[in-house]
């Protein structure tokens, strides 16, 4: 008899600032902390503008929401893989916006969830 798989339950989403996605991503998701940090160099902290600030966070949520659920993660990529694999443009376009109601969704996740 084979052991069900342990499903592992992700980490909540941190505050909604740049501050608390750094935090999380370091602690949770480190291997992703290196772009995080490049792409707040290069769109804020080089450029003294605040603008960017709110598309931004929204990016780095739903990028940590997706990477902190491996079998989320995993499902988000085998649909993304399955469209570039598509043999017709309807198909790809069915499972691209599989992907986009996925990563929209993410977006209404509070902290602590």
């Amino acid at each position: 008899m084979s052991a069900a798989p342990i499903r592992r339950t992700p980490p909540p989403m941190p505050g909604r600032t740049p501050r608390g996605l750094r935090e999380a991503i370091a602690t949770h998701t480190p291997e992703l902390l290196p772009e995080f940090e490049d792409e707040w160099k290069r769109f804020v902290a080089d450029t003294y503008n605040v603008a960017p600030v709110p598309a931004f966070v929204t990016r780095w949520w739903e990028r940590f929401a997706l990477a902190r659920d491996a079998e989320l993660n995993a499902h988000v990529r085998d649909l993304l893989e399955r469209a570039a694999g598509a043999k017709s443009h309807a198909e790809a376009m069915a499972l691209m916006e599989q992907v986009s109601e996925i990563k929209y969704s993410l977006r209404g996740l509070e902290p602590g969830e």
